[in-house]
């Protein structure tokens, strides 16, 4: 006898073959809406999931050796497990975005040459698809990465550089801004200018300062003393030895004095020329202390500027090395992964060459900083134009 079959009855899926199908519908909606195809997604996963494992495996080296060389200084100051911890929350970010072009560089030679190894590029570009589409999913992983890298630099990595920062001159530099500074140039007010030949920072004592009033070009007054120190209490600074110079333009006179105190409006903490503080500031506090900094007089702002254009510029290189990584690693081979990860090593360390010669050339010459950062750019943008039209011939 036949059984009936009951026709309603609903049919019933487990959870997770519910799930699957509609992440699968969900992925072929945002596909359909972005032009994008199930290769697309596949390329795109493969990208981003290599570069996150490439990432991990950087931070957790990178943790290893900090730790191994500051470990001594943990122990001497009995730091807490938990400001460790922190440091170290604070300190990913910051080795993470200083590598983050070459990462996704090495990480596109990486995958890309592994899909190229099994054929499937092949069969990707004998089904009709241009080399041309075949780069769009590149461009829009590079793209998502580029974008974090852009928010992350601008306003992100600031706020943990700074909690870094702190956390090594409590712990590491000792607390006492590093040392003592040299030939310190300052402008305090609109036509007041001082110099100190050298100033120590531990007992906020200086050495051959001197002090100039300006009207338009004119030098009205100079004050010169051997030493000047800043005591806290009163906040005033104590000057000894003391020669002050007037003119007038007409008549010139001298006084001496064995000591003084004058209510300058500087601190200690405004001779202190930390190169750290670049990493700490967020971009419109970076365009706020450059601002202040050339309203005191000083001559060199470049390191500064440096780090202000590069926080742009190093995202875009991410985007220029993806599609050079394409490019290269796409052609099946017969030395397979291990050459293309080589030849990309090559390319990344002749990168970071040209972009320590042309920071270099602004920090230390007079090279414009925004060209100094943009210039390593434009030279790879140049070799991806050239690798590019090969690859479409």
């Amino acid at each position: 006898m036949q059984q009936e079959t009951n026709t309603d009855q609903p049919q019933v899926y487990s959870k997770y073959r519910d799930a699957a199908l509609y992440r699968e519908d969900q992925k072929i909606w945002w596909g359909n809406r972005l032009g994008l195809t199930r290769i697309d997604w596949y390329v795109i996963g493969k990208f981003l999931s290599t570069f996150l494992f490439a990432i991990l495996i950087l931070a957790v080296i990178s943790c290893v050796i900090d730790y191994s060389e500051k470990v001594d200084n943990f122990v001497q100051k009995k730091v807490p497990g938990i400001e460790i911890a922190n440091y170290y929350k604070n300190f990913v970010p910051h080795i993470t975005a200083l590598l983050f072009p070459l990462f996704i560089f090495i990480s596109t030679i990486f995958f890309t040459s592994k899909i190229a190894y099994k054929s499937e590029i092949i069969a990707i570009l004998s089904a009709g698809v241009s080399f041309r589409r075949f780069l769009r999913p590149y461009l829009i992983g590079g793209g998502v990465l580029c974008t974090l890298s852009l928010i992350a630099n601008h306003w992100i990595i600031p706020v943990a550089n700074k909690q870094r920062v702190d956390f090594e001159d409590k712990y590491i530099n000792d607390g006492n801004f590093g040392a003592q500074g040299d030939n310190v140039h300052l402008g305090i007010s609109k036509n007041t200018y001082i110099y100190i030949q050298s100033f120590n920072f531990v007992n906020n004592t200086g050495s051959r300062f001197t002090a100039e009033k300006m009207s338009g070009t004119l030098l009205t007054e100079k004050l010169m003393a051997e030493t000047i120190h800043y005591d806290t209490v009163k906040k005033v600074w104590h000057l000894t030895n003391v020669n002050i110079r007037y003119n007038d333009t007409l008549t010139e006179r001298l006084k001496k004095l064995p000591q003084m105190d004058v209510p300058y409006p500087f601190v200690p903490k405004d001779l202190y020329r930390n190169e750290a503080l670049k990493e700490a500031l967020t971009t419109p506090q970076l365009n706020k202390y450059v601002e202040q900094e050339q309203l005191r007089g000083r001559e060199n702002l470049n390191i500064f500027l440096v780090e202000k254009y590069r926080r742009t510029a190093q995202p875009f290189a991410g985007i220029i090395l993806t599609l050079i990584g394409a490019c290269i690693a796409s052609r099946k081979i017969r030395g397979g992964s291990g050459f293309h990860l080589a030849l990309g090593i090559a390319i990344s360390a002749v990168y970071v060459m040209f972009m320590q010669f042309s920071t270099t050339l602004s920090t230390k010459s007079t090279l414009n900083p925004m060209l100094s950062v943009w210039i390593p750019n434009f030279i790879f943008a140049i070799v991806a134009l050239v690798l590019y039209r090969r690859q479409t011939k």
